[in-house]
Parts: structure tokens; C-alpha cells; sequence
């Protein structure tokens, strides 16, 4: 090999090491979201394995008491009706 051909060589390696260089982040990137996407669609689908249907719930189980805006909102009626 000639001194010209010594240097196009290591030219030619150094261009494709920094072409290495440069897409490497990016496929580890994508290997990473391929990797991810995987173990979501696998969770996703032991989670619809696992499912059982759900009974409905009755209006007699709901709870009874009610809530803070309830309480404010008859505090507010009854002070509007005595000031009237």
C-alpha cells in the first residue's frame, strides 16, 4: 500500500467511526421504546387475562351521606330563605 492509500483508509475509518458515533444514541433509543412497548403491551394483556366482569353496583350500596358540597349548598338555601 502507497501513503495515498494508507491515508483514503484511515480517512474512510475514521468517517465510518464517526458515523458509528453519531447513529448510536438512536438505536439504543430505539431498542430502549421497543423494549418498553413490549413489556406495556404484555402488562396490558395479563391485565385482560386477569379481568373478571365486575358486578354492577346496586343504588342501595351507594353511601348515604353527603358530601361537603351538599352541606354548603343547604347552609346557603336556608340562609337565603330566612333572610328573605
Amino acid at each position: 500500500m502507497t501513503g495515498n492509500q494508507m491515508e483514503a483508509l484511515i480517512g474512510m475509518l475514521v468517517t465510518f467511526g464517526l458515523l458509528v458515533l453519531m447513529v448510536l444514541p438512536s438505536a439504543i433509543g430505539i431498542v430502549r421504546e421497543r423494549r418498553i412497548d413490549r413489556q406495556l403491551r404484555e402488562a396490558r394483556e395479563d391485565r385482560r387475562e386477569g379481568e373478571r366482569p365486575r358486578p354492577t353496583q346496586k343504588s342501595s350500596d351507594r353511601s348515604t351521606v353527603p358530601s361537603t358540597a351538599t352541606w354548603y349548598a343547604e347552609g346557603r338555601r336556608s340562609k337565603k330563605l330566612v333572610s328573605s
